[in-house]
């Protein structure tokens, strides 16, 4: 079996993130569990979906651990000339949903798995696959959880996201949050007598905007982003039900993605303490209004020190010479700042391929994965 059947048989799953990925940890499972692997399945609540642990070689030492993630994004309104759930091959690129983020990199690591199995590695392999990553690194928290309590830990991680197999050693870490701006309704004829919740909704934002002028003249840069610096975004917003009606609820939902010297704690406190300014006004005359923050879901940034030895023996695999860092979020930041475990991210294909109709990784970045990996099952043979 080669890393494309693998990955052919991975794009079949449709396990976009509202959907089960059961079926495909079972897969996945069967492969393991079938080469002798000892196989961990942490189910989420619904027993639909799960994340996978999975060791290869010996159980009481610590290994390297490959992590990826098994759901991926929509395909809703997008223009697809090939079927998306359906691995095709034209132009030396393997076409169809998660090809690059990330299945591609999975099918490379199962295929591994099958290389360490047939060899006496003295030091183990771990894999790591979890579900609902692309709504924020929501399913992984209960595998971190059960290595939190494992009696080892892995001694390095590599997230292979696709970063060209570049060795990437940082990402922007997210916190996700909703706000819900409570008025009072009315008819708009009498629209003064009434409370806009789009309007409390519309000077939080406005002031969120000035927040964000805030943190680029006073907060850190990092040349190493293409945006350097920590960014405030607002990407959905909901609120009113007719022309004729003063709004009395409006929701919206921002994000705060920070660089790894920005604590976002603070900036989401100088926005509370903004609601808290703007509801205050409100209140005068309005003493229901209510401005509500919830965060909704949240992963810490990865900063892994350029001369760490992860960077260096990923490096002496890949072949690659620089490092680099990546504009999207991972579950590297949680397995290095919740379990200690140095972490970087390295992977096949492009993030510029990656969400986007006829997603593609090219047959070579594949293949230059399978022989970086190749080299990883001798380091670990030879008990690195």
């Amino acid at each position: 079996m080669s890393t494309t059947d693998i990955l052919r048989d991975l794009i079949a799953f449709p396990t976009v993130s509202v959907n089960p990925n059961r079926d495909l940890i079972d897969y996945c499972a069967g492969i393991l569990e079938g080469i002798g692997a000892e196989v961990t399945i942490i189910e989420d609540e619904t027993g639909t979906k799960a994340n996978l642990y999975a060791t290869i070689g010996p159980r009481d030492r610590p290994g390297v651990l490959l992590s990826g993630h098994t759901d991926v994004v929509p395909i809703d309104g997008q223009d697809w000339t090939v079927p998306a759930f359906e691995l095709t091959e034209a132009d030396g690129k393997l076409y169809g949903r998660g090809t690059a983020d990330m299945k591609g990199f999975v099918a490379s690591a199962l295929n591994a798995a099958i290389d360490a199995s047939k060899r006496d590695i003295q030091t183990p392999l771990h894999l790591a696959l979890s579900y609902d990553e692309e709504l924020g690194c929501v399913g992984v928290h209960s595998m971190i959880d059960m290595l939190a309590a494992a009696p080892f830990r892995p001694m390095f991680c590599i997230v292979g996201e696709p970063t060209l197999l570049s060795v990437a050693t940082g990402h922007k870490g997210k916190t996700g949050c909703q706000a819900v701006c409570k008025g009072q309704e009315g008819h708009s004829a009498l629209a003064p007598f009434a409370l806009n919740a789009i309007y409390l909704a519309n000077d939080l934002i406005l002031a969120i905007r000035d927040l964000q002028v805030d943190v680029i003249e006073t907060c850190g840069h990092d040349d190493g982003y293409d945006v350097p610096y920590t960014t405030l975004h607002v990407g959905v917003i909901q609120g009113g039900v007719a022309l004729n009606i003063v709004p009395n609820v409006c929701t919206f939902r921002f994000e705060i993605r920070n660089i790894v010297e920005d604590d976002p704690e603070p900036i989401l406190d100088r926005i509370r303490a903004a609601a808290a300014e703007i509801l205050a006004k409100a209140q005068a005359e309005f003493p229901e209004a209510d401005i509500e923050i919830e965060v909704t879901n949240r992963y810490p940034s990865l900063g892994t020190p350029e001369n760490a030895e992860v960077v260096s023996f990923v490096k002496s695999l890949s072949g690659s010479n620089g490092t680099m860092k990546v504009a999207f979020g991972t579950e590297g930041g949680l397995f290095d700042q919740k379990l200690g475990v140095p972490t970087v991210v390295c992977g096949p294909g492009s993030m510029m391929q990656g969400h986007k109709p006829d997603e593609f990784v090219s047959v070579e970045q594949l293949a230059k994965c399978d022989e970086m990996l190749t080299k990883l099952v001798e380091r670990l043979e030879a008990g690195i």
